[in-house]
């Protein structure tokens, strides 16, 4: 049949594999949405606001640009460089272990790594922390999981 793949489904898992992780490395956030339920919908939410949403983000770009006012090319989290990720995202050793093992048990590359502290940090303001915590890296780790899973 014309325009049929003849490659086996090995092949072709093995292809997309070549090209999912350099190309999912350079997305941050990868989020599954399932659909809602109509139910959902219609029940009466008790979440945050969307003003107190865009108060707590305006608040974490304020905070990302405080740190960052001596350095004319970085205007928030996600344009730190190497040295700027070993300043402002120290973790303590706990948390690096639990990142250590996300990244083993997921197999993530280098540049996932990176994201993971980026997208911490930025949890870290959003939530009006000085510090990255578990929880953040946690978070972001979660935000990481399509790498894989995606593909496989």
């Amino acid at each position: 049949m014309p325009g049929e793949s003849r490659s086996s489904p090995r092949e072709i898992q093995n292809y997309l594999g070549r090209i999912s992780g350099p190309l999912l490395d350079r997305i941050d956030l990868h989020i599954e949405v399932p659909p809602v339920k109509f139910r959902e919908i219609t029940t009466e939410r008790t979440g945050e606001t969307s003003r107190q949403i865009r108060e707590r983000v305006i608040a974490a770009r304020q905070r990302q640009q405080a740190r960052f006012a001596s350095k004319s090319k970085i205007t928030c989290n996600a344009r730190m460089g190497s040295r700027e990720l070993k300043t402002y995202c120290a973790i303590d050793d706990a948390t690096l272990e639990l990142l250590k093992f996300a990244m083993s048990d997921l197999n993530l590359s280098a540049r996932a790594y990176d994201r993971i502290l980026k997208v911490a940090r930025t949890i870290a303001d959003l939530a009006g922390a000085e510090n990255i915590a578990s929880e953040h890296i946690s978070e972001a780790i979660q935000y990481r999981s399509l790498d894989r899973q995606l593909w496989t």
